[in-house]
């Protein structure tokens, strides 16, 4: 048990979860700094009995902790400042399972959680998995990555946590071993914050660490993290016909084959967003209910309860054949194949933050598809020359943005986008909002990304003609190829 009265903690952040943190360290007791580079943010912080300070490069004296948002590296100034005075540096998930076991946070003991990683899906499985356990009855609620802070949820006594956690937020928890914990997949992404791929797998790995590893099998790098996992139970999941061990799909429902005897959990009709992202999702957060001990009929009745996500494959606009999809929140090569994966033409927007990501597997596996593209963001040189390469018969339009450091919400930018899709739509063609990019180089996040394309699509619909495209479009674009 901490004493945190005798504590001096740093929160570094003053955003959503750092004020989450600050509060729950003020009840306890705890003296505590807040850091942040931004002074409006510092100025949340309203009456709160804190000191402040902007400087993010050193540990103020007398500091015993601190507690990082997930976007400080483990090279930055302060995580360095703080490895030199020998003061520890966790995150907010870490700060949480601490807590979990101080009766002044938890007086019925820590809750349980059930935890969910992965390059792609994370969110969409989260959400399926609170459903499910909402439909069993249980005092539960999504946390973490997914946006309500886990310190949040341990103060308002949910008993069980369907937790969303990082690359990011794991490896600033060196101690977290949920109960189950499943990794959906594991593709390059955020290469440049970890340093390498293999780094970036060992920080995934971390949530297998407890009493059930659930991995991916039909994604080669989880079900290796998956076969390596320390925790005494390793369970599966397939979009195929599942062995012992394993649930998967047969006949048009997810079955069972890992806990007890095999037995049929849903419809795969059900589950939404239909396709095999989505199955995978709906197996994975099965799996992880069922560990729990939930019934089937609750792991139904919690997939038909579920409705996707905004800016997760949504319709956004539809004229003259031409459908518009919104899958902003595909923000890396990974996630964008699954997108274009669902769609038999498409043309593609992609383009932001590659974060020195690959998408030359993503291009090559879905030329095919590829009625046209268009190319926007800092890096959208690298997805044209990947086209070129090894997709030359595609048309490229570049329509530039995001060369400065300006981020803002390029709704301008987006409109150009629109433009050059509709010049090369047809009716029976997609137009797809897949980036394969992060956004900050145009847009404060993915959300005002997908909101731009949205009110974008609904603009140049309306102007599409008989035969899906607008007959003069007013943006002049750079063909690439």
């Amino acid at each position: 048990m901490v004493e945190w009265s005798a504590r001096h903690v740093l929160v570094a952040g003053a955003r959503r979860t750092g004020l989450s943190v600050v509060d729950v360290l003020l009840h306890l007791g705890a003296r505590v700094t807040v850091a942040d580079g931004d002074p409006a943010q510092l100025d949340t912080l309203g009456e709160r009995p804190v000191a402040r300070t902007q400087d993010m490069t050193t540990v103020p004296a007398g500091v015993d902790l601190v507690v990082t948002s997930p976007g400080f590296r483990t090279d930055s100034p302060l995580a360095l400042a703080a490895r030199a005075a020998s003061v520890p540096m966790v995150g907010e998930p870490e700060l949480a399972w601490w807590l979990g076991e101080d009766p002044a946070v938890c007086p019925d003991g820590p809750p349980r959680w059930l935890a969910v990683t992965g390059t792609n899906g994370k969110t969409t499985t989260t959400t399926m998995l609170e459903a499910i356990l909402r439909a069993a009855g249980e005092d539960t609620v999504a946390c973490g990555n997914i946006g309500l802070p886990i310190v949040d949820a341990l103060r308002a006594g949910h008993r069980v946590l369907a937790v969303e956690l990082s690359s990011f937020q794991l490896e600033w928890s060196p101690s977290v071993r949920p109960f189950a914990g499943a990794v959906l997949n594991l593709a390059e992404d955020h290469l440049d914050w970890h340093g390498s791929m293999a780094a970036y797998g060992a920080a995934k790995a971390r949530v297998l660490r407890g009493e059930v590893a659930v991995g991916g099998l039909d994604d080669r790098e989880a079900a290796a993290l998956l076969l390596a996992a320390p925790a005494p139970r390793h369970v599966g999941f397939t979009r195929g016909e599942p062995s012992h061990g394993e649930l998967g799909i047969v006949d048009g429902h997810l079955v069972d084959r890992a806990f007890g005897d095999r037995v049929r959990l849903a419809e795969v009709a059900d589950v939404a967003p239909p396709g095999p992202p989505g199955e995978a999702n709906a197996l994975a957060a099965a799996a992880l209910a069922r560990a729990h001990g939930v019934s089937p009929e609750a792991v139904a009745a919690g997939l038909r309860a579920v409705a996707p996500g905004p800016h997760r494959g949504a319709v956004v606009a539809e004229a003259g054949g031409v459908r518009w999809v919104d899958d902003s929140k595909a923000t890396n090569p990974h996630a964008a194949a699954a997108s274009l994966a669902a769609h038999p033409g498409v043309v593609w927007v992609a383009g932001g933050l590659l974060k020195g990501a690959d998408v030359t597997d993503v291009v090559v596996a879905h030329r095919g598809r590829l009625a046209g593209a268009v190319v926007l963001g800092r890096d959208r040189a690298v997805v044209a020359a990947a086209l070129r390469r090894h997709a030359p018969e595609v048309p490229v339009l570049d329509v530039g943005g995001g060369d400065d450091d300006r981020v803002s919400d390029d709704e301008d930018g987006m409109l150009r986008a629109a433009r050059a899709a509709a010049t090369l739509a047809r009716p029976g063609d997609t137009v797809l909002l897949a980036p394969a990019a992060a956004s900050m180089d145009m847009f404060r996040d993915y959300a005002a990304r997908g909101d731009a394309f949205a009110a974008a699509a609904r603009t140049v619909a309306g102007g599409v003609g008989p035969h899906g495209a607008t007959t003069t479009p007013d943006v002049e674009t750079s063909p690439t190829s």
